[in-house]
């Protein structure tokens, strides 16, 4: 059983201790980590562009991006990777509402300089590294001699 003084000199050093491993890490992971990542550099005025349409348009109270947002519909991080620019561009510019999968998207009607904007966020949003997130799904190979 350890005393008074000792319970508080253990606190307070696993508190100092704990708190400047936290410091360290903020700053190893702000200095070299995420701005390598984010590919700040690759931030353009259509992918700014498509981000203020991204809120304005409240996507995020149905979709998901870098797993933050509604679950209702589809995430969206990896989408230009899984359905390619043509897929996009039609749902985003659609004047009908449609229902994939039971799902109804609604139909925005973006112009098509609206849609390149949402469609270079989008992609950028694809290109940051995000250390395997979200999970490519493990495919297994049907055997041809069954």
């Amino acid at each position: 059983m350890l005393s008074k003084s000792q319970a508080r000199f253990f606190f307070l050093g696993g508190t100092i201790v704990s708190f400047l491993i936290f410091l360290g890490l903020s700053w190893k992971s702000l200095s070299d980590d995420v701005p390598r990542q984010t590919n700040a550099q690759n931030l353009t005025p259509e992918v700014v562009r498509g981000k203020h349409l991204w809120e304005s348009n409240n996507c995020m109270g149905c979709h998901t991006i870098f797993g933050e947002g509604a679950y209702y519909a589809p995430e969206l991080t990896k989408v230009m990777e899984r359905r390619g620019e043509a897929y996009v561009k039609l749902a985003l510019t659609s004047k009908t509402p449609w229902s994939p999968r039971g799902r109804k998207m609604v139909a925005y009607g973006f112009s098509d300089a609206e849609a390149a904007d949402l469609i270079a966020f989008l992609t950028w949003c694809g290109n940051v590294d995000l250390n395997g997130f979200p999970a490519k799904p493990k495919y297994q190979q049907l055997s041809t001699n069954q």
